[in-house]
Order: C-alpha cells, then structure tokens, then sequence
C-alpha cells in the first residue's frame, strides 16, 4: 500500500481524520501528532517527519503561523523572502532525498475581523494571498503539483466555514478541506496506478 505523509498546521490536524478516512485501503496516511506550525518548525522536523518515512506522497503546507504579526506590528513572524527560501529549501530537500511526488497546500483563508477579535495576534488575510503568490511561484519553478485549498474555502463560501477565531474552521469546513485534500491525492495515486477507481474531476479538478 502507497504511504502519505501530510504536513501541515493545526488546520491539518483538523481535516487529517477526514483524509484517513476517505483514502482507507487505498494509502497509508500519516502526519505528525503535533502541530507542524511555520516553515522554520517545518524545517526542523524535516528528516523525523518526512525523509525517514520515504512516503509516494507528501502533501505538504506551512504558512498560517509565518504570516502571524504581533498586534500593531507590520513585521511577520517570517519576513516574506525568508518563507520563500524556506518553502524552496523545504521542496528541494525532499526532492533530493526521496522520490515521493510532492503537493505544496496553499494556506487556507482568514476572517481577519474575526481574528483580530479573539487572537492575542494577528493574521491579514491579504499577506494570506501574498504568502500564497511566494509559495506557489517556488512550486511551480520547481514543478511541484499544487493543492489549492485556499481557493476550495473562497469558492465554497470562507465565513460559512471558518469559525468565530476567524482562521480554524468548523467540523463541516474541516470535512470539505478533507475531501478536497483526499480527492487531490487520489488523482495522483491514479497517474500511477490506472486500476484505482477514478474520481469525479468535477470535485477535485482544480
């Protein structure tokens, strides 16, 4: 059976359950019992989480907890250019050591009004989308696939879904996020493996 490593912050945590679920006899699926956080941590934990294991696939996100700003500060937890060399340091490592197909995750939308209103931080959601632009540019010089979850909860409706902290989402949110992330993988189990079921391109095609 294929093995699938999956990165990311507490969002997927949250949706981890989801993809087990839905890719039951067709992957082993796997990701870190804490909170994979900003690239930095990402970086860190890269050989325990990741190389060790040898996945097929990565499917791979960090950027919620890099764009973070103390109140009334415009300084990022990671500046910018610093993320886009850890996202690229981050994909070509595992490309290097390993032979697993890798997905870059766009990080998912906030409320920022919300947030601002229950986090002892901040989070804009316009450095969301630039972070997303560095991140996306590296994979896509790298020819690393992409996952667009950003776009999935901006086309499914982002406030029916995020919950009042204006960044983590609701069960149901949770569960839209997994079958997104779920379907993404099978795709690309499925280009190697042709016997696999196909999916509906309508739900996944992205």
């Amino acid at each position: 059976m294929r093995r699938v490593v999956l990165i990311g912050d507490s969002i997927r945590m949250r949706y981890e359950g989801i993809v087990h679920a839905e890719l039951q006899g067709v992957a082993e699926v796997w990701g870190p019992a804490e909170n994979g956080e900003g690239s930095e941590k990402v970086l860190r934990h890269l050989d325990e989480w990741v190389l060790s294991r040898d996945p097929d696939i990565v499917h791979i996100n960090c950027g919620l907890h890099d764009l973070k700003r103390p109140p009334g500060s415009d300084r990022s937890s990671v500046p910018i250019e610093q993320y886009r060399a850890n996202v690229r340091t981050i994909l070509e490592h595992i490309r290097k050591v390993t032979h697993s197909l890798l997905i870059w995750t766009t990080t998912t939308p906030v409320n920022e009004l919300w947030h601002k209103q229950r986090k002892g931080f901040e989070r804009a959601e316009g450095d969301v989308v630039l972070y997303n632009r560095a991140a996306t540019e590296v994979a896509k010089e790298l020819q690393v696939e992409i996952d667009d979850l950003y776009s999935v909860v901006m086309q499914a409706g982002r406030d029916r879904y995020l919950n009042e902290d204006g960044v983590h989402f609701t069960p149901a949110g949770s569960y839209l996020l997994g079958k997104a992330v779920a379907g993404c993988i099978r795709i690309h189990l499925a280009k190697s493996d042709p016997s696999m079921r196909a999916v509906e391109p309508s739900l996944y095609s992205r």
